[in-house]
């Protein structure tokens, strides 16, 4: 029996979780460096099997498969293709940057009178440092198994379970620079938490029933044994069933994504966690969430796919103008970043919905690079929030001129979110509006009014907190220290090469597309030459 390295790398992670939650109270500095260390050889593990997945053959590599519960035909079945390997590498990637930047988060408030940062007298609370790092793990062995899972009962078992420690990281391990003092912080942390658990929750209980009808249907939940019955015609589903069946799928993953309208909770749950955990929010749990669009909802159902796609479109397009239009007039760094990545996730279901091999590629790119430039440009705007006390945009001015560093990386960040040409982002939204424009030119029309409204609200956020005169309340700011450097400085190198040199991530991602691009029995339009002259 082969070593199995899917269940390993998901494992090692819960495994540091407990080991972490069980370091005596008194050794929180021993607690910190155990979750470094867990979240470094989840990495090395997400290497490993990057190194054996070979793009060019079978779809589903390194898998593994158990029996679970036999009378109903659930089976621990795993298995991972380029998109799911993709999104594994991000995850195992930006949880050691989560961990380091959140460094002290956790840490006991000092009391008011010990001088200090305003922020640090904000929340006088013991704050669980243990408790805090082992969620964090949690959270990151669970997505991991979700990219890994080809067993549908499986998957929503950790699609829901992973609601749980999002949960108390949101409600537990709030921001500290809250203008409202205790009670008013600790309220709006536990609205931001209840409403994040509501509406992911009532997306879950949707999808349970379309579970529950899709074993009625097929017989059983494994992907590929249904994708396969499909593919030979001995599944035949009904069309009213299969349009069914999909919209519940559907609306579990674009609750989780989030898509308009049902994205109402990313502003209040990225806005009152902690830069490092709404890192983990929008960078990594969310993408469980388009991910799973592309896995489940064209491989089980290609055909209601087609059916939905022209509404889907409408609402993508509609996510990405009212978000980046919300992020404009924002008021508050963090939830202006919240706004700007529903316009993203806009971006990244286009791509998928667009039904074109270059669409979706650019929509998996764009998970990943997503991914990699919002973590940049929180985790920078965390370290902002943390020396001045506020995440009001109004509270600064004139920082390049005190922190020339902290300034210039934020601006590096800001940049990859606008999809500057020569970093990350720019080759999948490229790739996203090209694909789109091929089979819904219009689309990719109102499409382009999001880049706009991205380079507006990103250098104008950056004007506005970087440069002008300097306030008197960022004097005396330090720089970024070396704990902050080390976050920031491999986030950007990341962007750097992989917006000039795309081919590692694309060469593992294509053959993934075309397996979904036949799936739903899609071709890419032929250029209209006589169109063209």
């Amino acid at each position: 029996m082969s070593f199995p390295l899917l269940t390993a790398t998901a494992a090692l992670p819960a495994i540091g979780a407990i080991a972490t939650a069980a370091v005596p109270a008194a050794r929180r500095t021993a607690a910190k460096w155990l979750a470094l260390l867990f979240s470094l050889g989840t990495l090395a593990l997400a290497v490993a099997v990057l190194v054996r997945f070979d793009p060019g053959g079978e779809r589903y590599q390194l898998t593994e498969s158990h029996a679970w519960i036999e009378d109903f035909g659930v089976r621990y079945q795993l298995g991972v293709d380029g998109i799911g390997v993709a999104l594994l590498a991000l995850t195992a990637l930006l949880v050691p940057f989560v961990i380091l930047a959140g460094w002290h988060d956790a840490d006991p408030s000092p009391s008011s009178s010990s001088g200090g940062n305003p922020h640090d007298r904000v929340d006088k609370r013991w704050r669980p440092t243990q408790g805090f790092f082992a969620l964090i793990l949690m959270v990151e062995a669970m997505v991991i198994l979700s990219f890994e899972a080809t067993d549908v009962f499986l998957f929503y078992i950790l699609f829901e379970a992973m609601l749980i420690p999002m949960y108390f990281l949101i409600g537990g391990f709030g921001d500290r620079a809250h203008a409202g003092g205790d009670d008013k912080a600790a309220a709006q942390r536990s609205y931001a938490a209840v409403k994040f658990l509501l509406y992911n929750l009532v997306g879950g209980l949707i999808m349970l029933a379309a579970v529950i009808g899709l074993y009625v249907v097929a017989g059983n939940f494994s992907l590929p044994d249904i994708a396969a019955a499909r593919a030979s015609g001995e599944l035949d589903m009904a069309t009213n069933t299969e349009r069914l069946l999909f919209l519940g799928f559907f609306f579990a993953f674009a609750v989780k994504a989030p898509l308009w309208p049902l994205h109402t909770w990313l502003p209040n749950a990225m806005g009152e966690a902690t830069a490092p955990v709404a890192v983990l929010i929008t960078a990594v749990v969310d993408k469980v969430g388009t991910f799973a669009m592309l896995r489940f909802c064209l491989g089980l159902f290609p055909e209601a796919s087609r059916w939905a796609t022209p509404a889907i479109i409408v609402l993508a397009l509609v996510s990405i103008v009212y978000g980046a239009l919300l992020a404009v007039g924002q008021r508050d760094i963090k939830r202006l970043i919240a706004y700007a990545s529903i316009s993203h996730f806009g971006f990244i279901i286009l791509g998928i919905f667009a039904m074109t091999s270059q669409g979706q590629s650019g929509a998996t790119l764009y998970m990943v690079n997503h991914g990699i430039s919002t973590a940049a440009l929180m985790l920078v705007a965390g370290f902002l929030i943390s020396r001045r006390g506020s995440r009001l945009i109004a509270d600064y001015g004139g920082v390049q001129k005190v922190a020339p560093v902290l300034a210039g990386t934020f601006l590096v960040g800001g940049l990859a979110t606008l999809s500057l040409p020569g970093l990350a982002p720019f080759v999948s939204e490229f790739l996203v509006l090209v694909g789109t424009f091929a089979r819904y030119p219009v689309a990719g029309i109102v499409a382009t009014t999001g880049i706009v409204l991205a380079a507006l609200y990103t250098l104008v956020l950056y004007q506005r907190t970087m440069t002008g005169p300097v306030k008197e309340e960022v004097r005396a700011m330090p720089d970024l220290r070396p704990r902050e450097l080390a976050v920031i400085t491999p986030l950007i190198a990341l962007l750097l090469f992989l917006g000039v040199y795309p081919k590692p991530l694309t060469d593992i991602v294509n053959p993934a597309v075309r397996h979904t691009m036949s799936d739903v029995q899609q071709k890419d339009p032929r250029p209209d030459v006589e169109a063209a002259k």
